[in-house]
């Protein structure tokens, strides 16, 4: 019963994750101004959460500045994310974010010093072939779609440092120092730039509560936990469906200015099953691996 209360906690964390583009597009704000208050309200309410529940804690000055920097990293992503969007669509920028997987492929053996596997080659290529495809057919939106592709460029280095740190920090604290430092980096930017213009309108500010506490704060940390207590392969295979949920919720929402070419949708599905095709290969590689071990022990 418990792991299916955590397998829908999952599904509703990626549905939530998926939001987060629409609300991109349904906040009028500049990306950098959207993403300096959805961090600020996010760490001030997991600041808030952490005392009254006595989780705060302080850490060594390296671990700390870790925290700071993959803080910073998730700042540069998300305003990029958001700008791809507004210079763009809802599913253009969501497209796109989908060849994280291939960076992730890409960078996570260099921070593990392990050797590129084949698999990850063919992961690879189909997403290039993915990417060109779209590229191809959707040429009046080359700038959104290249701000979005070194969008995904660095939330693959923001996975793959968080994924370390998941295994020794807590996801409050570790959830409360990145936004803290992203809030930061992105203020002393507003600051530097002309100053922090914090005038908006009503429906603004009630979508930004939504992004930084439904959308950042809570989904932080319940996908941390839920993680906690699921097999990486449900994990993985779930969170794939985000692009899907963007795609189908920008159509519903925002109607014909989100419907695309079927080149779009072709190479988006390629995309998509290059992940999931990952996801499955990774599966089998840890069922041999674990087979391996126990015959050896025995």
């Amino acid at each position: 019963m418990i792991k299916y209360k955590n397998l829908l906690l999952l599904h509703l964390i990626v549905f939530i994750f998926g939001f987060t583009g629409i609300l991109g597009e349904l906040i009028s704000l500049p990306a950098v101004r959207l993403v300096f208050f959805r961090c600020s309200i996010a760490a001030i309410v997991l600041f808030v959460f952490a005392l009254l529940t006595k989780k705060f804690k302080r850490f060594d000055l390296k671990t700390s500045l870790k925290m700071l920097g993959i803080g910073v990293i998730t700042a540069i992503h998300w305003i990029l994310f958001f700008a791809a969007i507004k210079i763009s669509t809802v599913s253009v920028a969501v497209s796109i974010m989908a060849s994280t997987a291939l960076w992730v492929a890409l960078f996570e053996p260099m921070v593990s010093k392990r050797k590129i596997l084949t698999s990850e080659i063919v992961l690879g290529l189909m997403v290039i072939v993915g990417l060109m495809i779209i590229f191809s057919f959707e040429t009046t939106y080359l700038l959104g779609l290249s701000i979005a592709l070194l969008s995904a460029m660095f939330a693959a280095v923001f996975s793959t440092l968080n994924a370390q740190m998941v295994k020794k920090i807590d996801s409050v604290n570790l959830g409360l120092y990145e936004m803290f430092a992203a809030s930061v980096a992105v203020g002393v930017y507003l600051l530097m730039s002309g100053g922090i213009e914090f005038e908006m309108s009503e429906s603004d500010f009630y979508w930004l509560l939504v992004l930084a506490i439904v959308a950042t704060a809570f989904a932080f940390v319940i996908s941390i936990e839920v993680m906690k207590e699921l097999s990486p392969f449900t994990v993985s295979l779930t969170i794939n469906l985000e692009p899907i949920y963007t795609i189908l919720l920008a159509l519903l929402i925002f109607g014909s200015e989100e419907k695309m070419t079927w080149g779009f949708y072709l190479g988006t599905s390629i995309l998509i099953l290059a992940i999931f095709i990952d996801t499955l290969t990774r599966r089998r590689a840890r069922k041999a691996k674990s087979r391996m071990e126990s015959l050896q022990s025995e």
